[in-house]
């Protein structure tokens, strides 16, 4: 059984689970790199990302970007954007067209990502018959339940109002919990990639510019003593 926190389903009063990415890991960013072009770009796009960045960052060459990451028609020049006219999908998914994920993990949080990629549970009012615990009416369908499996709410009573208690599985998926919270944990570790993937440089860039300040504060400190020999 999954356990998390209780919430009001009306409320947006809510503890998010938290999630340790890191990245500075290529091996994650590489399985959550495939967990997107596999689950998730038919639908979405990552338009500001192009895959040969994504092969010079995670140091894979072109062939290997091809391989695992290309779908259809593309060169590892191109960006990585979904072939769903946005018209049509506007039409399918409740009058909303799937949004472009480039600053997701920015705009709205790793942690909150994390839980809302692991909260979809079975609700027959919804259009797909699911609904989120971060994301109440959601209109979309959980693509990653075959992994995840099927998971339903389970509720209690609080002076009349419906909590949200916990989840529970209740269709086995492909992946044991724990493995997919490690798959999930890919998933957000490579959008939290997308939303800035010069982060990493630019971390690596600040460790020698403080340093050199540090440098430069040695050497302005004794040149300012050398000046106020002479005075004093």
């Amino acid at each position: 059984m999954i356990w998390l926190p209780c919430w009001a389903i009306a409320s947006s009063s809510f503890e998010l689970d938290s999630v340790d990415i890191d990245l500075g890991d290529s091996e994650s960013l590489r399985r959550g790199a495939k967990l997107y072009v596999t689950h998730c770009q038919s639908c979405h796009s990552i338009k500001h990302l192009r895959y040969a960045r994504i092969g010079k960052d995670f140091g894979m060459s072109d062939k290997e970007v091809k391989k695992e990451l290309i779908v259809g028609p593309k060169t590892v020049f191109d960006s990585m954007t979904t072939a769903m006219d946005a018209k049509e999908s506007g039409a399918w998914f409740v009058g909303i067209a799937p949004p472009d994920l480039s600053l997701i993990a920015r705009s709205r949080g790793t942690d909150w990502l994390y839980t809302y990629l692991r909260g979809f549970y079975q609700d027959d009012s919804r259009p797909f018959g699911v609904n989120n615990v971060v994301y109440n009416d959601v209109a979309m369908p959980n693509v990653l339940w075959e992994l995840q499996g099927l998971q339903k709410a389970n509720f209690k009573n609080d002076d009349g109002v419906q909590l949200l208690e916990n989840l529970s599985v209740v269709k086995p998926g492909r992946m044991s919990v724990q493995e997919f919270d490690v798959a999930m944990t890919d998933l957000v570790n490579f959008l939290a990639y997308a939303g800035e993937p010069s982060k990493l440089k630019r971390v690596q860039m600040g460790k020698y510019v403080i340093l050199f300040l540090l440098l430069f504060l040695v050497v302005a400190y004794l040149l300012k003593k050398e000046y106020w020999r002479d005075i004093h």
